[in-house]
């Protein structure tokens, strides 16, 4: 069989992205609003951890709010203790022997049923992503497509990895075939709240893993959402635990627990490398090394060739900087242009960025909305007085008078005169964006390479031969050429990066699933002496 035609045998050949919902339709336009206003019926409501298919109370709760209106609380969601995070670790134990037993066709139907009723309730789950996150109409419900595409593309190839791979010779046989790995722990983030954490979650479960879901503090309500999807899914009890907190307090019980065996993590670098060295420090009853698979972020940029068409590299740059308020490890942070089209695409990204509407996440016509907390507030502001002292500001919108209640910041351009100045280092997960020139495109693409970051990145070019150097020379695990560099979809976009931007392969993509599992090979002498007969019966 050619490879080709091997690989029209393939599952995944049947998967079909997930549309997203078309806004300009009055019919989906009534039912987000109808959404919105069911959710808000269901605010200040508790929501309790999930052990063993059993609700438990925490000592402590967490309040959720909404980041464009800081005196509205969502609801109290139930910090877990150590305590109760053994208690989840211990669940996924007694879980396991019986899930890693379970047909793996069996597995990806949950798969496929999470994905249904994610379909179902995609409205539901846009608002309280809308109310929680602060993300608009539009990507929220992109969110969803991205979610049910996890699910289904997951299941399917992890039907493909069911199959023994055989390499069989004369007097042998040989096999080779995955095992499950053990407990997991998924760590997730705030900014994809739905997307990466259903990512994660059924990448684990497919494979035949139990799971101990933690997901960020801010965006826990829309955890509790998919834990509920899971359950009406039938998922067996103990197989997905649901374990809110805050993660300073049970972080280490779950990374350090010599009963975890991998752990899957989307969030900061120096939180990503705290549990790389803790799981490589094992503990006296620990028997194996955890895997871990992290996503730490990005310092990402653009391109821009003398050659390039300057509008459409306008319009990338901002959607890729300004979407949901920056607040994308995709995101654009950086852009680096030739130095004989500099001032003419200055000029057109100013007035774009000046032209850009800020408001509530609510509202269809803002272009973003405000950023997820305080700390990150203030944190970016700190970042923009950075701006201010190392560089010359060309955009500096100021929104703490005409929006007060919410956490909004307006765009920021900044341009960079010196060589160096800290915005060009740092992540700052914010509407700020940093210029530069270049004298030629040897030193844009040195300049782009100079982070420690290797996420995303693009070019906007006319030139074959300069987007084959880009394609060669331009050190990123995501590189667009001539389009935005956020927006990574499920099988054409395998999403994931390397340097400080991650440990492990790519999300979406065809060997993302292979992490969480362990390679076994069997062989077998076949030049055996006849059978064992079979045993007496009494």
């Amino acid at each position: 069989m050619s490879l080709e035609d091997y690989r029209k045998t393939l599952n995944v050949t049947k998967f079909q992205n997930e549309p997203n919902t078309d806004f300009s339709r009055k019919k989906y336009r009534d039912d987000i609003k109808q959404a919105l206003k069911d959710v808000e019926e269901l605010f200040g409501q508790d929501y309790p951890l999930n052990i063993d298919g059993k609700a438990q109370d925490g000592r402590a709760h967490i309040v959720s709010r909404c980041p464009f209106d800081k005196e509205l609380k969502l609801g109290a969601v139930a910090a877990a203790s150590p305590e109760q995070a053994e208690q989840a670790i211990a669940a996924c134990l007694r879980a396991s022997t019986q899930w890693k037993k379970v047909p793996v066709d069996h597995r990806a139907e949950y798969l496929d049923l999470i994905a249904a009723e994610m379909r179902s309730r995609r409205f539901e789950l846009i608002a309280w992503m809308v109310y929680e996150t602060g993300k608009p109409w539009v990507e929220a419900d992109a969110e969803v497509s991205e979610a049910i595409d996890f699910c289904r593309y997951y299941a399917l190839a992890m039907r493909d990895l069911d199959a023994e791979l055989r390499c069989d010779y004369p007097s042998e046989e040989n096999a080779l075939f995955y095992r499950p790995r053990g407990v997991a722990v998924v760590i997730s983030p705030w900014n994809f709240p739905l997307a990466i954490l259903t990512g994660m979650v059924t990448a684990a479960l497919v494979t035949g893993n139990t799971v101990v879901m933690k997901p960020a503090e801010e965006s826990s309500i829309i955890a509790f959402k998919l834990m509920e999807i899971a359950r009406d899914a039938g998922l067996p009890t103990g197989v997905l635990n649901y374990l809110p907190g805050i993660g300073e307090e049970i972080g280490p019980t779950l990374v350090g627990s010599p009963d975890v065996d991998i752990i899957a993590f989307t969030g900061s670098r120096e939180v990503g490398l705290e549990i790389n060295r803790q799981a490589a420090n094992p503990e006296s009853q620990q028997n194996g090394v955890k895997k871990v698979i992290a996503e730490m972020g990005g310092k990402n940029a653009i391109i821009i060739d003398d050659d390039a068409d300057l509008d459409d590299a306008v319009h990338g740059v901002v959607s890729s900087t300004f979407g949901f308020a920056g607040q994308k490890c995709s995101a654009c942070s950086r852009v680096i242009v030739l130095k004989n089209v500099y001032d003419t695409f200055l000029e057109r990204l100013t007035g774009a960025i000046e032209s850009l509407k800020v408001g509530p996440a609510t509202d269809p016509g803002a272009d973003f909305g405000p950023v997820i907390s305080q700390e990150a507030y203030d944190r970016i502001q700190d970042f923009i007085e950075i701006g201010h002292e190392e560089c010359a500001a060309i955009v500096n919108v100021d929104l703490s008078e005409e929006l007060p209640n919410g956490y909004f910041i307006g765009p920021h351009l900044f341009e960079v005169q010196e060589e160096h100045s800290r915005i060009l280092d740092a992540e700052i997960f914010g509407p700020v964006l940093a210029i530069q020139k270049a004298k030629d495109l040897d030193q844009a693409l040195q300049i782009a390479n100079e982070s420690d970051y290797a996420l995303t990145g693009g070019i906007y070019s006319r030139s074959p031969k300069n987007l084959e150097r880009a394609r060669n020379e331009f050190l990123v695990g995501n590189l667009y050429l001539n389009r935005g560099i956020t927006g990574a979809i499920v099988q054409r976009h395998p999403f994931g990066g390397f340097r400080m931007s991650g440990i492990g392969t790519k999300a979406g993509g065809p060997d993302y699933l292979q992490q969480f599992m362990l390679p076994i090979s069997v062989t077998e002498n076949t030049m055996r002496r006849g059978f064992a007969p079979p045993p007496e019966e009494d």
